[in-house]
């Protein structure tokens, strides 16, 4: 994984997902990192899987008015968010939460990995914040 940061475009992953994010047109590539994510279900998730479907849920946030992460790496999805300038889909906001929580589970290796640094507690606090936002929190 290359990570400079726990937050959710602070890896190599994420960053590279976003060009896919700024080609599209709606909200379905985001619905898509969280299906892809969702579908492991109890197997093992892969921590390139983990790390969109962290990014997507940034977006999500960031749609909502509410993103934790605002620099250089997230220039392209404010610029995406002003384009396509539409409502978020209640649908994908409890897809979102579901994803969030598979990503703190045993089984994620983005969890595994994170855990192995200083910044597990800065980016499990980050996951938390995320879903704050889709809580109404």
């Amino acid at each position: 994984m290359g990570a400079w940061s726990h937050e959710p475009f602070g890896n190599d992953t994420a960053c590279d997902w976003a060009y896919e994010l700024e080609e599209s047109q709606d909200f379905a590539v985001i619905e898509a990192a969280f299906d892809e994510l969702l579908q492991a279900d109890d197997e093992y998730v892969d921590a390139d899987i983990g790390s969109i479907a962290h990014a997507a849920a940034e977006v999500l946030a960031k749609a909502l008015g509410q993103g934790t992460q605002t620099d250089a790496y997230t220039e392209k999805v404010d610029q995406w968010l002003a384009r396509i300038n539409q409502q978020v889909p209640p649908a994908l906001v409890q897809k979102a939460i579901k994803a969030l929580n598979l990503l703190r589970a045993e089984e994620s290796e983005l969890n595994e990995l994170w855990g192995e640094t200083d910044e597990h507690d800065l980016w499990i606090e980050n996951i938390e914040a995320l879903k704050d936002v889709f809580n109404g929190k």
